[in-house]
Protein backbone atom coordinates (compact mmCIF):
# COMPACT_ATOMS: atom_id res chain seq x y z
CA UNK A 1 0.00 0.00 0.00
CA UNK A 2 1.10 3.54 -1.24
CA UNK A 3 1.85 6.37 1.21
CA UNK A 4 0.06 9.34 -0.04
CA UNK A 5 0.18 12.81 1.42
CA UNK A 6 -3.27 14.64 2.91
CA UNK A 7 -3.62 17.82 1.19
CA UNK A 8 -6.25 20.04 2.58
CA UNK A 9 -8.52 21.60 -0.55
CA UNK A 10 -9.09 25.01 0.41
CA UNK A 11 -9.30 28.43 -1.99
CA UNK A 12 -7.14 30.59 -0.09
CA UNK A 13 -4.29 28.26 0.06
CA UNK A 14 -1.99 29.97 -2.32
CA UNK A 15 -2.83 33.77 -1.34
CA UNK A 16 -0.09 35.78 -1.15
CA UNK A 17 1.15 39.23 0.23
CA UNK A 18 1.95 42.30 -2.58
CA UNK A 19 3.45 45.44 -0.75
CA UNK A 20 3.17 48.51 -2.68
CA UNK A 21 5.44 50.33 -4.47
CA UNK A 22 7.27 53.42 -3.14
CA UNK A 23 5.08 55.60 -4.76
CA UNK A 24 1.98 54.36 -3.73
CA UNK A 25 3.58 54.46 -0.07
CA UNK A 26 3.17 57.39 2.78
CA UNK A 27 6.72 58.53 3.15
CA UNK A 28 8.03 60.65 5.54
CA UNK A 29 5.21 60.46 8.30
CA UNK A 30 6.31 60.76 12.22
CA UNK A 31 5.38 57.88 13.69
CA UNK A 32 4.49 57.67 17.09
CA UNK A 33 7.62 56.47 19.42
CA UNK A 34 4.72 55.04 22.23
CA UNK A 35 5.48 51.43 23.79
CA UNK A 36 1.67 51.09 23.73
CA UNK A 37 0.75 47.85 22.55
CA UNK A 38 -1.52 49.32 20.28
CA UNK A 39 -2.53 49.61 16.33
CA UNK A 40 -1.35 53.32 16.18
CA UNK A 41 -3.35 53.45 12.37
CA UNK A 42 -6.86 53.42 11.49
CA UNK A 43 -8.10 53.13 8.01
CA UNK A 44 -11.32 53.35 6.32
CA UNK A 45 -12.06 53.40 2.15
CA UNK A 46 -11.35 57.58 2.44
CA UNK A 47 -8.79 58.25 4.80
CA UNK A 48 -5.86 57.34 6.68
CA UNK A 49 -5.05 58.23 10.82
CA UNK A 50 -1.67 57.82 12.15
CA UNK A 51 -0.57 58.58 15.36
CA UNK A 52 2.35 61.01 15.51
CA UNK A 53 5.39 61.65 17.79
CA UNK A 54 4.64 65.24 18.83
CA UNK A 55 6.11 67.62 21.69
CA UNK A 56 3.78 69.37 24.00
CA UNK A 57 0.44 67.65 23.99
CA UNK A 58 -0.96 64.59 21.40
CA UNK A 59 -1.40 64.80 18.09
CA UNK A 60 -2.17 62.34 14.58
CA UNK A 61 -2.43 62.69 11.08
CA UNK A 62 -5.42 61.88 9.15
CA UNK A 63 -4.32 62.12 5.44
CA UNK A 64 -6.17 60.91 2.00
CA UNK A 65 -6.06 57.75 1.07
CA UNK A 66 -5.67 58.49 -2.36
CA UNK A 67 -2.52 61.03 -1.97
CA UNK A 68 0.33 59.34 -1.32
CA UNK A 69 3.66 60.04 -1.29
CA UNK A 70 5.91 62.34 0.54
CA UNK A 71 4.10 63.77 3.34
CA UNK A 72 4.42 67.23 3.83
CA UNK A 73 6.55 68.17 7.59
CA UNK A 74 3.94 70.73 7.89
CA UNK A 75 0.62 68.61 7.34
CA UNK A 76 -2.47 69.94 9.73
CA UNK A 77 -3.19 67.74 12.48
CA UNK A 78 -5.37 66.93 15.13
CA UNK A 79 -4.20 67.91 18.55
CA UNK A 80 -6.83 68.94 20.95
CA UNK A 81 -5.58 66.43 23.66
CA UNK A 82 -3.09 67.43 26.39
CA UNK A 83 -1.46 64.03 26.84
CA UNK A 84 -0.06 61.74 23.96
CA UNK A 85 -2.84 59.74 22.26
CA UNK A 86 -2.96 56.43 22.57
CA UNK A 87 -5.73 55.08 20.25
CA UNK A 88 -7.72 55.99 17.41
CA UNK A 89 -10.37 54.25 15.64
CA UNK A 90 -12.68 55.37 12.84
CA UNK A 91 -16.77 55.42 12.83
CA UNK A 92 -17.66 52.06 11.60
CA UNK A 93 -20.73 53.93 10.13
CA UNK A 94 -19.51 57.25 9.30
CA UNK A 95 -16.11 57.90 7.14
CA UNK A 96 -15.81 61.16 8.54
CA UNK A 97 -15.93 60.62 12.68
CA UNK A 98 -13.29 59.57 14.34
CA UNK A 99 -12.52 58.85 17.81
CA UNK A 100 -9.34 58.85 19.92
CA UNK A 101 -7.68 58.35 23.48
CA UNK A 102 -5.06 60.10 25.17
CA UNK A 103 -3.06 60.19 28.55
CA UNK A 104 -4.99 63.17 29.72
CA UNK A 105 -7.80 60.46 30.59
CA UNK A 106 -10.29 62.11 28.09
CA UNK A 107 -11.86 60.52 25.10
CA UNK A 108 -12.55 62.81 21.91
CA UNK A 109 -14.55 61.99 18.83
CA UNK A 110 -14.19 64.48 15.99
CA UNK A 111 -15.82 65.37 12.89
CA UNK A 112 -13.19 65.65 9.44
CA UNK A 113 -14.16 67.81 6.69
CA UNK A 114 -14.69 66.07 3.91
CA UNK A 115 -12.00 67.65 1.45
CA UNK A 116 -9.45 66.48 4.50
CA UNK A 117 -7.61 68.47 7.19
CA UNK A 118 -7.08 72.37 5.79
CA UNK A 119 -6.26 73.47 9.58
CA UNK A 120 -5.04 72.20 12.94
CA UNK A 121 -8.25 70.76 14.35
CA UNK A 122 -8.51 71.20 18.21
CA UNK A 123 -12.15 71.67 19.32
CA UNK A 124 -13.72 68.37 18.96
CA UNK A 125 -17.58 66.92 18.53
CA UNK A 126 -17.80 65.32 21.39
CA UNK A 127 -15.64 65.05 24.71
CA UNK A 128 -15.99 61.82 26.95
CA UNK A 129 -15.10 62.84 30.47
CA UNK A 130 -15.62 60.00 33.10
CA UNK A 131 -12.08 57.88 33.49
CA UNK A 132 -9.69 58.84 36.28
CA UNK A 133 -6.83 57.30 34.78
CA UNK A 134 -5.06 57.41 30.92
CA UNK A 135 -7.45 56.11 28.44
CA UNK A 136 -5.33 53.47 26.65
CA UNK A 137 -8.21 51.45 24.15
CA UNK A 138 -11.37 52.33 22.07
CA UNK A 139 -13.93 49.95 20.26
CA UNK A 140 -17.43 51.06 18.43
CA UNK A 141 -19.66 48.83 18.55
CA UNK A 142 -20.40 47.07 15.65
CA UNK A 143 -23.39 47.25 14.88
CA UNK A 144 -25.38 49.73 17.02
CA UNK A 145 -24.83 53.57 15.95
CA UNK A 146 -22.80 55.90 17.96
CA UNK A 147 -21.74 53.51 20.84
CA UNK A 148 -18.36 53.37 21.94
CA UNK A 149 -16.54 51.45 24.61
CA UNK A 150 -13.41 52.95 26.41
CA UNK A 151 -10.75 51.36 29.00
CA UNK A 152 -8.39 52.80 31.06
CA UNK A 153 -5.60 52.76 33.66
CA UNK A 154 -8.19 52.73 36.45
CA UNK A 155 -9.31 49.03 35.31
CA UNK A 156 -13.15 50.64 34.04
CA UNK A 157 -14.91 49.87 30.66
CA UNK A 158 -16.98 52.11 30.35
CA UNK A 159 -20.13 52.56 27.43
CA UNK A 160 -20.85 56.14 26.16
CA UNK A 161 -23.94 57.17 23.95
CA UNK A 162 -22.80 59.52 21.69
CA UNK A 163 -26.55 60.76 20.62
CA UNK A 164 -27.04 63.09 23.08
CA UNK A 165 -27.14 66.57 22.85
CA UNK A 166 -24.31 67.89 25.16
CA UNK A 167 -20.98 68.39 23.88
CA UNK A 168 -19.07 67.29 26.64
CA UNK A 169 -20.27 63.88 28.47
CA UNK A 170 -19.89 62.91 31.74
CA UNK A 171 -21.64 60.45 32.48
CA UNK A 172 -21.70 57.09 30.57
CA UNK A 173 -24.66 54.76 30.22
CA UNK A 174 -22.64 51.71 31.90
CA UNK A 175 -19.45 50.92 33.58
CA UNK A 176 -18.42 47.51 33.73
CA UNK A 177 -15.55 46.76 36.67
CA UNK A 178 -14.98 43.38 36.82
CA UNK A 179 -11.29 43.62 35.56
CA UNK A 180 -8.69 43.70 38.86
CA UNK A 181 -5.79 45.43 36.47
CA UNK A 182 -5.32 47.03 32.76
CA UNK A 183 -7.49 45.76 30.01
CA UNK A 184 -5.17 45.12 27.19
CA UNK A 185 -7.97 44.12 24.37
CA UNK A 186 -11.52 44.13 23.62
CA UNK A 187 -13.60 42.29 21.11
CA UNK A 188 -17.10 41.77 19.86
CA UNK A 189 -18.69 38.93 18.64
CA UNK A 190 -20.80 39.66 15.17
CA UNK A 191 -24.00 40.86 16.76
CA UNK A 192 -22.14 42.96 19.59
CA UNK A 193 -24.26 41.21 22.15
CA UNK A 194 -21.09 39.85 23.56
CA UNK A 195 -17.65 41.80 24.72
CA UNK A 196 -14.13 39.58 25.23
CA UNK A 197 -11.83 41.12 27.19
CA UNK A 198 -7.56 40.25 27.83
CA UNK A 199 -6.51 41.71 31.09
CA UNK A 200 -3.07 42.04 32.59
CA UNK A 201 -4.24 39.50 35.42
CA UNK A 202 -3.98 36.63 32.25
CA UNK A 203 -8.02 35.99 32.57
CA UNK A 204 -9.71 36.32 29.17
CA UNK A 205 -13.21 37.58 30.35
CA UNK A 206 -16.81 36.85 28.52
CA UNK A 207 -19.23 40.07 29.42
CA UNK A 208 -22.55 41.44 28.24
CA UNK A 209 -22.07 44.86 27.78
CA UNK A 210 -25.49 46.53 28.12
CA UNK A 211 -25.99 45.10 31.74
CA UNK A 212 -22.27 44.48 32.89
CA UNK A 213 -22.81 40.89 33.66
CA UNK A 214 -19.59 38.20 33.66
CA UNK A 215 -20.71 35.71 31.43
CA UNK A 216 -17.68 33.41 31.66
CA UNK A 217 -14.10 33.93 32.50
CA UNK A 218 -10.93 31.78 31.82
CA UNK A 219 -8.34 30.00 34.32
CA UNK A 220 -5.49 28.42 32.40
CA UNK A 221 -2.25 28.58 33.90
CA UNK A 222 -0.59 27.53 30.94
CA UNK A 223 -1.35 30.63 28.41
CA UNK A 224 -1.52 34.48 29.39
CA UNK A 225 -3.23 36.09 26.87
CA UNK A 226 -2.61 39.13 25.94
CA UNK A 227 -5.00 40.30 22.72
CA UNK A 228 -8.70 38.28 21.98
CA UNK A 229 -10.69 38.33 18.98
CA UNK A 230 -14.08 36.87 18.33
CA UNK A 231 -14.02 34.57 15.26
CA UNK A 232 -17.09 35.19 13.08
CA UNK A 233 -20.24 33.01 13.37
CA UNK A 234 -17.59 30.15 14.60
CA UNK A 235 -18.79 30.34 18.41
CA UNK A 236 -14.96 30.72 19.04
CA UNK A 237 -12.44 32.71 20.49
CA UNK A 238 -8.62 33.13 19.16
CA UNK A 239 -6.45 34.52 21.99
CA UNK A 240 -2.62 35.53 21.21
CA UNK A 241 0.08 35.95 24.38
CA UNK A 242 2.89 34.14 26.06
CA UNK A 243 3.28 30.81 27.12
CA UNK A 244 4.79 29.99 31.17
CA UNK A 245 8.28 29.71 29.72
CA UNK A 246 7.14 33.57 27.62
CA UNK A 247 6.93 31.37 24.45
CA UNK A 248 5.12 33.20 22.30
CA UNK A 249 1.34 31.56 21.88
CA UNK A 250 -1.84 31.68 20.52
CA UNK A 251 -5.07 29.10 21.78
CA UNK A 252 -8.35 28.64 20.54
CA UNK A 253 -11.32 28.68 22.42
CA UNK A 254 -15.41 27.08 22.90
CA UNK A 255 -17.15 30.08 23.10
CA UNK A 256 -19.54 28.46 25.58
CA UNK A 257 -16.37 26.85 27.52
CA UNK A 258 -13.59 29.03 28.44
CA UNK A 259 -12.39 26.31 30.88
CA UNK A 260 -10.12 24.67 28.76
CA UNK A 261 -8.57 25.63 24.80
CA UNK A 262 -9.68 23.78 22.26
CA UNK A 263 -6.15 24.06 20.47
CA UNK A 264 -2.94 25.79 21.55
CA UNK A 265 0.53 26.28 19.99
CA UNK A 266 3.60 27.96 20.60
CA UNK A 267 5.38 29.52 17.58
CA UNK A 268 8.72 31.35 18.88
CA UNK A 269 10.72 32.93 21.71
CA UNK A 270 10.63 36.53 20.50
CA UNK A 271 9.18 39.00 22.96
CA UNK A 272 6.86 41.28 20.55
CA UNK A 273 3.39 41.37 20.77
CA UNK A 274 1.08 39.53 18.55
CA UNK A 275 -1.05 41.46 16.95
CA UNK A 276 -4.60 38.90 15.52
CA UNK A 277 -6.44 40.03 12.56
CA UNK A 278 -9.36 38.09 11.20
CA UNK A 279 -11.25 37.92 7.94
CA UNK A 280 -15.13 36.49 8.96
CA UNK A 281 -15.76 36.05 5.23
CA UNK A 282 -12.99 34.14 4.10
CA UNK A 283 -12.25 32.48 7.78
CA UNK A 284 -9.03 33.50 7.45
CA UNK A 285 -6.92 34.64 10.60
CA UNK A 286 -3.60 37.08 10.01
CA UNK A 287 -0.74 36.44 12.77
CA UNK A 288 1.55 39.88 13.29
CA UNK A 289 4.21 40.46 15.50
CA UNK A 290 5.32 43.74 17.08
CA UNK A 291 8.67 44.19 15.52
CA UNK A 292 8.41 41.64 13.43
CA UNK A 293 8.81 41.97 9.28
CA UNK A 294 6.74 38.49 8.41
CA UNK A 295 3.02 37.94 8.95
CA UNK A 296 1.89 34.41 9.30
CA UNK A 297 -2.02 33.70 8.16
CA UNK A 298 -3.84 30.56 8.74
CA UNK A 299 -7.54 29.25 8.06
CA UNK A 300 -9.91 28.57 10.58
CA UNK A 301 -12.45 25.68 10.45
CA UNK A 302 -15.63 24.76 12.76
CA UNK A 303 -14.06 21.01 12.55
CA UNK A 304 -10.70 19.29 14.46
CA UNK A 305 -8.03 20.32 14.15
CA UNK A 306 -9.79 23.91 13.70
CA UNK A 307 -6.46 26.18 12.38
CA UNK A 308 -4.93 25.40 9.60
CA UNK A 309 -1.27 27.34 8.34
CA UNK A 310 -1.52 28.82 5.32
CA UNK A 311 1.81 30.66 4.61
CA UNK A 312 3.91 33.35 5.86
CA UNK A 313 4.83 36.43 4.15
CA UNK A 314 8.47 37.73 4.67
CA UNK A 315 9.82 41.16 4.63
CA UNK A 316 13.12 42.84 6.34
CA UNK A 317 10.99 45.57 7.31
CA UNK A 318 9.54 45.76 10.83
CA UNK A 319 6.12 47.00 11.61
CA UNK A 320 5.30 48.41 14.59
CA UNK A 321 1.62 48.81 14.47
CA UNK A 322 -1.07 47.91 11.37
CA UNK A 323 -4.03 49.40 9.99
CA UNK A 324 -6.87 47.19 8.06
CA UNK A 325 -9.18 48.21 5.58
CA UNK A 326 -12.30 47.20 5.49
CA UNK A 327 -13.54 45.08 2.89
CA UNK A 328 -15.38 47.90 1.27
CA UNK A 329 -12.24 49.41 0.42
CA UNK A 330 -11.05 46.40 -1.26
CA UNK A 331 -9.64 46.38 -4.82
CA UNK A 332 -11.85 43.32 -6.38
CA UNK A 333 -10.38 43.61 -9.47
CA UNK A 334 -7.55 42.02 -8.50
CA UNK A 335 -8.74 40.05 -6.10
CA UNK A 336 -7.61 41.82 -3.24
CA UNK A 337 -8.97 39.78 0.48
CA UNK A 338 -7.18 41.81 2.86
CA UNK A 339 -5.32 44.93 3.40
CA UNK A 340 -2.15 46.39 5.51
CA UNK A 341 -1.41 49.22 6.39
CA UNK A 342 2.14 48.84 7.91
CA UNK A 343 3.96 51.32 9.89
CA UNK A 344 7.54 50.83 9.41
CA UNK A 345 9.06 53.29 12.15
CA UNK A 346 12.82 53.02 11.30
CA UNK A 347 11.87 54.60 7.40
CA UNK A 348 8.95 56.81 9.06
CA UNK A 349 6.51 54.61 6.43
CA UNK A 350 3.88 53.81 5.37
CA UNK A 351 3.33 51.13 3.70
CA UNK A 352 0.34 49.35 1.93
CA UNK A 353 0.19 45.16 1.96
CA UNK A 354 -2.63 43.48 -0.62
CA UNK A 355 -2.89 40.16 0.41
CA UNK A 356 -3.96 38.46 -3.11
CA UNK A 357 -5.85 35.28 -4.20
CA UNK A 358 -4.28 34.63 -7.23
CA UNK A 359 -6.74 34.11 -10.05
CA UNK A 360 -6.56 34.15 -14.00
CA UNK A 361 -9.92 35.75 -14.37
CA UNK A 362 -10.40 38.91 -14.30
CA UNK A 363 -13.99 38.97 -13.43
CA UNK A 364 -15.97 39.35 -10.29
CA UNK A 365 -15.15 36.13 -7.89
CA UNK A 366 -18.12 35.30 -6.13
CA UNK A 367 -17.19 32.88 -3.79
CA UNK A 368 -14.15 35.32 -2.39
CA UNK A 369 -16.39 37.56 -2.05
CA UNK A 370 -19.27 37.10 -0.27
CA UNK A 371 -21.86 39.29 1.34
CA UNK A 372 -19.98 41.47 3.75
CA UNK A 373 -20.73 44.12 6.57
CA UNK A 374 -21.20 47.40 5.09
CA UNK A 375 -21.46 51.07 6.42
CA UNK A 376 -24.76 50.96 7.65
CA UNK A 377 -25.72 50.49 11.29
CA UNK A 378 -28.50 48.04 12.18
CA UNK A 379 -29.71 49.55 15.25
CA UNK A 380 -29.61 53.41 16.78
CA UNK A 381 -27.78 53.55 20.05
CA UNK A 382 -31.34 53.78 22.06
CA UNK A 383 -32.79 50.44 20.28
CA UNK A 384 -29.73 48.82 21.62
CA UNK A 385 -29.45 50.05 24.96
CA UNK A 386 -32.82 49.19 24.97
CA UNK A 387 -32.43 45.25 24.28
CA UNK A 388 -32.21 45.23 20.85
CA UNK A 389 -29.82 43.00 19.63
CA UNK A 390 -29.33 42.74 15.49
CA UNK A 391 -26.62 41.34 12.88
CA UNK A 392 -25.11 43.85 10.97
CA UNK A 393 -26.32 44.99 7.63
CA UNK A 394 -24.58 42.96 4.73
CA UNK A 395 -23.43 44.47 1.11
CA UNK A 396 -22.47 43.12 -1.76
CA UNK A 397 -18.68 43.98 -3.16
CA UNK A 398 -19.90 43.42 -6.71
CA UNK A 399 -19.08 47.06 -8.65
CA UNK A 400 -21.77 48.64 -9.48
CA UNK A 401 -24.39 46.91 -6.86
CA UNK A 402 -23.64 49.52 -3.71
CA UNK A 403 -23.53 53.78 -4.71
CA UNK A 404 -21.01 55.70 -2.54
CA UNK A 405 -22.66 58.02 0.01
CA UNK A 406 -21.75 61.68 -0.11
CA UNK A 407 -20.68 63.47 2.76
CA UNK A 408 -23.67 65.38 2.98
CA UNK A 409 -25.95 61.84 3.26
CA UNK A 410 -23.46 60.10 6.01
CA UNK A 411 -24.08 63.34 8.27
CA UNK A 412 -27.73 63.57 7.73
CA UNK A 413 -29.46 64.09 10.88
CA UNK A 414 -25.76 65.11 12.26
CA UNK A 415 -27.12 68.16 14.51
CA UNK A 416 -23.78 69.75 15.20
CA UNK A 417 -22.59 70.09 11.25
CA UNK A 418 -18.86 71.03 10.27
CA UNK A 419 -18.40 74.97 10.27
CA UNK A 420 -16.17 77.45 9.35
CA UNK A 421 -13.59 77.27 11.64
CA UNK A 422 -12.26 74.01 10.59
CA UNK A 423 -11.83 75.28 6.85
CA UNK A 424 -9.30 77.86 5.79
CA UNK A 425 -5.55 76.63 5.24
CA UNK A 426 -2.83 75.80 3.07
CA UNK A 427 -3.12 75.90 -0.76
CA UNK A 428 -3.24 72.80 -2.39
CA UNK A 429 -5.09 70.31 -4.93
CA UNK A 430 -8.02 69.48 -1.34
CA UNK A 431 -8.42 73.21 -0.68
CA UNK A 432 -8.87 74.07 -4.25
CA UNK A 433 -11.46 70.86 -4.62
CA UNK A 434 -13.38 73.02 -0.97
CA UNK A 435 -13.14 76.44 -2.32
CA UNK A 436 -14.53 75.41 -5.72
CA UNK A 437 -17.52 73.76 -3.32
CA UNK A 438 -17.67 76.99 -1.36
CA UNK A 439 -18.27 79.33 -4.39
CA UNK A 440 -21.09 76.52 -5.77
CA UNK A 441 -22.84 76.34 -2.23
CA UNK A 442 -22.79 80.87 -2.39
CA UNK A 443 -24.32 80.38 -5.97
CA UNK A 444 -27.02 77.69 -4.89
CA UNK A 445 -27.55 80.16 -2.19
CA UNK A 446 -27.81 83.41 -4.10
CA UNK A 447 -30.24 81.81 -6.85
CA UNK A 448 -32.09 79.44 -5.17
CA UNK A 449 -32.73 77.09 -7.08
CA UNK A 450 -29.97 74.55 -6.92
CA UNK A 451 -31.05 71.26 -5.23
CA UNK A 452 -29.26 69.48 -2.52
CA UNK A 453 -27.74 67.15 -4.97
CA UNK A 454 -26.23 69.78 -7.06
CA UNK A 455 -24.48 71.57 -4.05
CA UNK A 456 -22.93 67.84 -3.40
CA UNK A 457 -21.13 67.03 -6.50
CA UNK A 458 -17.24 66.96 -6.64
CA UNK A 459 -15.50 69.41 -8.95
CA UNK A 460 -14.07 67.74 -11.97
CA UNK A 461 -10.60 69.01 -13.66
CA UNK A 462 -9.37 67.45 -17.03
CA UNK A 463 -12.26 64.71 -16.81
CA UNK A 464 -10.67 63.85 -13.10
CA UNK A 465 -12.09 64.03 -10.05
CA UNK A 466 -9.97 66.30 -7.83
CA UNK A 467 -10.62 64.41 -4.40
CA UNK A 468 -9.74 61.32 -5.91
CA UNK A 469 -6.97 61.86 -8.82
CA UNK A 470 -3.62 61.12 -7.63
CA UNK A 471 -0.60 62.98 -7.93
CA UNK A 472 2.07 61.73 -10.89
CA UNK A 473 4.55 59.16 -9.47
CA UNK A 474 6.83 58.91 -12.68
CA UNK A 475 7.97 61.00 -14.91
CA UNK A 476 6.23 59.89 -17.78
CA UNK A 477 2.43 60.79 -15.74
CA UNK A 478 4.02 64.25 -14.56
CA UNK A 479 4.58 64.49 -18.40
CA UNK A 480 1.18 63.39 -19.88
CA UNK A 481 -0.68 66.09 -17.11
CA UNK A 482 1.33 68.61 -18.09
CA UNK A 483 0.21 68.04 -21.82
CA UNK A 484 -3.05 67.71 -20.81
CA UNK A 485 -3.06 70.85 -18.42
CA UNK A 486 -1.56 72.73 -21.48
CA UNK A 487 -4.37 71.74 -23.46
CA UNK A 488 -6.49 72.60 -21.03
CA UNK A 489 -5.59 76.09 -21.03
CA UNK A 490 -5.41 76.22 -24.93
CA UNK A 491 -9.09 75.86 -24.91
CA UNK A 492 -10.22 77.90 -22.58
CA UNK A 493 -7.94 80.43 -24.23
CA UNK A 494 -9.91 80.16 -27.55
CA UNK A 495 -13.20 79.88 -25.37
CA UNK A 496 -12.21 83.26 -24.20
CA UNK A 497 -11.50 84.82 -27.56
CA UNK A 498 -14.86 83.44 -28.59
CA UNK A 499 -16.46 85.23 -26.08
CA UNK A 500 -14.81 88.20 -26.71
CA UNK A 501 -15.35 88.42 -30.29
CA UNK A 502 -19.02 87.21 -29.11
CA UNK A 503 -19.75 90.21 -26.94
CA UNK A 504 -18.14 92.84 -29.36
CA UNK A 505 -20.73 91.82 -31.83
CA UNK A 506 -23.35 92.47 -29.65
CA UNK A 507 -21.85 95.40 -28.64
CA UNK A 508 -22.09 96.37 -32.28
CA UNK A 509 -25.39 95.02 -32.95
CA UNK A 510 -26.78 97.36 -29.86
CA UNK A 511 -25.21 100.13 -31.24
CA UNK A 512 -26.81 99.92 -34.48
CA UNK A 513 -29.87 99.61 -33.50
CA UNK A 514 -29.68 102.72 -30.86
CA UNK A 515 -28.13 104.61 -34.31
CA UNK A 516 -31.36 103.17 -36.04
CA UNK A 517 -33.97 104.44 -33.59
CA UNK A 518 -33.81 108.11 -34.12
CA UNK A 519 -34.26 107.89 -37.63
CA UNK A 520 -37.32 106.51 -37.44
CA UNK A 521 -38.82 109.11 -35.54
Amino acid sequence: MTWRPQYRCSKFRHVFGKAATKESCFDGVPITCSVQDNNFCAVNPRFLAVITECAGGGAFLVLSIHHTGKVDPHQPRISGHRGNVLDIKWNPFNDYCIASCSEDTTVKVWEIPPHGVLKNLTAPWKELQGHSRRVGLIEWHPTANNILFSTAYDYQVMIWNLDCPEQVIKNPVRTISHHTDVVLSMSFNTEGSLLATTCKDKKVRLIEPRSGNLQQETNCKTHKASKVLFLGNLKMLFTSGTSRYNDRQFALWDQDDLSVPLSQENLDGSSGVLFPFFDPDTHMLYLAGKGDGNMRYYEISSEKPYIHFLTEYRSNLPQKGLGVMPKRGLDVSTCEVFRFYKLVTIKSLIEPLSMIVPRRSESYQEDIYPMTAGNKPALSAEEWLSGIDKGPVLMSLKPGSQVPESYSEMMKGRQNSLDTRRSHSRPGMLQLSYIQDQVGTKEGKEDGGNTEDDRSRTPVSNGEDLELCTPPRTENELRMKFYKQQEEIRRLRELLNQRDVRVKQLELEIKNVKNFQPRLN
